[in-house]
């Protein structure tokens, strides 16, 4: 119990554990990058940035993911007529961090927090911050597997979106306020090398709440070039179960990503 309580009282200190200057952090970046010019026009980037440190005491994990793309999609003009225009399809970043404080060699209180800012999701934002239990059930030189539990609470606010009321019907703007709620968040971490230069990875998050239960399913290949680069393909499932009218539930992500390890 006193482990717990004071693994849960420096937890949220969270944001300081970056200025730890002992030189034991490790990281990665990612990085896609594909431009179109001609019959078709189009850019995208993707980018990702990792850090991670573990002692025998704790183990803690920063990221930020960023995805942006442009491309030309066919919109009404004033006229009515059809046209195509070079917009924006993609606009999101995405920011979290966890601390685990150990309780025994397989066993950990973790704190996490997450931050995403979408353009073109169902939500303006989402911001969650969970306190739970991790259990790491397999750990050798090639397999990692590692389960997290536990409470949290998250803010989101969903985007305005029009609905038809009234008789006759009327277009009328609905702009839903932000809201607060208590959920449940888990997380399934798996890692597997296939050969000495192949490794498999895959990252299962629910973080579900009364209104909407919100998946990320994030799976990876990647092989090593050498000690620090590496080319890896990725594919990304993101699911909410409560969205606006006219907006899907899923979004689906594949790339292919050069690494670089630090």
């Amino acid at each position: 119990m006193n482990k717990t309580l004071i693994a849960s009282a420096l937890l949220l200190a969270l944001p300081l554990v970056v200025q730890a200057d002992d030189g034991s952090w490790s990281g990665s970046g990612e990085l896609g990058l594909a431009l179109s010019r001609g019959n078709t026009k189009s850019e995208n980037l993707n980018a990702k940035l990792a850090f991670k440190k573990e002692d025998e005491a704790w183990k803690h994990n920063i990221f930020f993911n960023a995805l942006r793309n442009k491309g030309e999609v066919k919109v009404t003009d004033a006229a009515g007529d059809t046209v195509d225009s070079y917009q924006l399809t993609a606009n999101r970043f995405e920011l979290g961090a966890s601390s685990g404080y150990k309780l025994d060699e397989r066993s950990y209180v973790v704190g996490a927090i997450r931050y995403e800012n979408d353009d073109f999701s169902p939500y303006e934002y989402q911001g969650v911050f969970s306190l739970g239990y991790g259990y790491t059930a397999l750990k050798n030189e090639r397999t990692e597997l590692a389960f997290e539990v536990g409470p949290g609470y998250r803010r989101l606010d969903k985007r305005p979106y029009t609905a038809f009321i009234g008789t006759p019907p009327v277009a009328t703007t609905i702009n839903p306020s932000a809201d607060g709620q208590v959920v449940a968040r888990g997380l399934v971490a798996f890692k597997h090398k296939l050969t000495d230069n192949t490794a498999f990875e895959n990252i299962l998050l629910v973080e579900a709440g009364s209104d909407n239960k919100f998946f990320q399913n994030d799976a990876g290949l990647a092989v090593s070039m050498n000690n620090k680069l590496a080319l890896k393909l990725g594919y990304q499932v993101r699911h909410n179960t409560d969205v606006s009218p006219g907006t899907d539930k899923t979004d689906q992500l594949i790339t292919t990503n050069l690494v670089y390890n630090f």
